[in-house]
């Protein structure tokens, strides 16, 4: 996806990760989905029938660099060196992270690398999704996901991820992962409110409150924070410090929690740092 700028009559529109922004000053008038195949902008007619120009901007959204997906093990206590005491998450790496495709803007429109992981059965996969890793003569893993990078090149088919050449001890990294579900929860629990006297004259222990005005609006404004479904949600936790790489046990600490429960998939980058691998522009 791209970022899409466009000056007009005080309207911007901003389309990134897919998502589709209309605001008008500081409150958003609408929100929709869109895809890069069918960003079509151009100079459109006004109302009395004379032409309007709408500046068109468009940037591409990168990693910063090629990735890898890794399964949470759990969390345990790091003792550096020095006797410091650090709280590390424990990653490992089932059989994958293997190129299964590369895309290029001749053939697919963007540049990216497919990247699969943890190998299953082949009656776990459907005959297409088999068919599709064949052609490079991989083996059949469960996950595959995509890195959009700025270069490809040193990349083919077939190619295997070795962790220690892509991260090394110290860098910062971006993990991606869905977090624990709650399922229904409070607004106490799920958005932190406060709740009232616990008294036996209160009537409102844990209770929500006013949700709203009255004639005027006359309605709930969306987006309101309310009771709900809490949790079981793509997360991402950025620049975290990598601890130690053991390569015998094929295993990656990373200090701090990480989203998810013991066995959840994980998705592992350079950390994004303007300036550094990111334009400041």
């Amino acid at each position: 996806m791209g970022v899409v700028s466009i000056a007009n009559h005080g309207l911007s529109v901003a389309v990134g990760a897919g998502l589709l922004q209309r605001k008008r000053s500081n409150s958003m008038v609408g929100v929709g989905i869109i895809a890069p195949s069918v960003l079509q902008m151009g100079s459109s007619r006004s109302r009395k029938g004379g032409m309007r120009g709408i500046e068109v901007v468009a940037m591409a959204s990168f990693e910063a660099g090629i990735g890898v997906m890794g399964t949470k093990l759990g969390m345990m206590t790091y003792i550096e060196p020095e006797g410091k005491v650090v709280p590390v998450t424990v990653v490992g790496f089932r059989e994958g992270n293997i190129v299964t495709q590369v895309k290029t803007s001749a053939t697919d429109g963007y540049d990216a690398v497919q990247v699969g992981y943890r190998r299953v059965r082949d009656t776990k996969l459907t005959k297409p999704e088999l068919g599709h890793l064949q052609k490079t003569g991989s083996i059949p893993m469960r996950h595959l996901q995509e890195f959009r990078l700025q270069s490809i090149d040193g990349f083919e088919p077939g190619q295997r991820l070795a962790i220690e050449e892509i991260f090394k001890e110290g860098d910062l990294v971006d993990v991606c992962g869905n977090s624990i579900g709650k399922g229904f929860q409070g607004g106490i629990k799920r958005w932190n409110f406060a709740r009232g006297p616990m008294s036996h004259g209160s009537k409102s222990h844990r209770q929500l409150g006013s949700i709203g005005a009255g004639t005027t609006p006359g309605r709930v404004y969306k987006g309101k924070k309310m009771p709900g479904r809490m949790g079981g949600v793509k997360t991402k936790i950025r620049k975290l410090p990598v601890v130690k790489i053991d390569t015998d046990l094929r295993a990656i600490l990373i200090k701090g929690a990480l989203p998810g429960k013991p066995g959840n998939l994980l998705r592992i980058t350079p950390a994004k740092i303007v300036g550094k691998n990111i334009p400041k522009n």
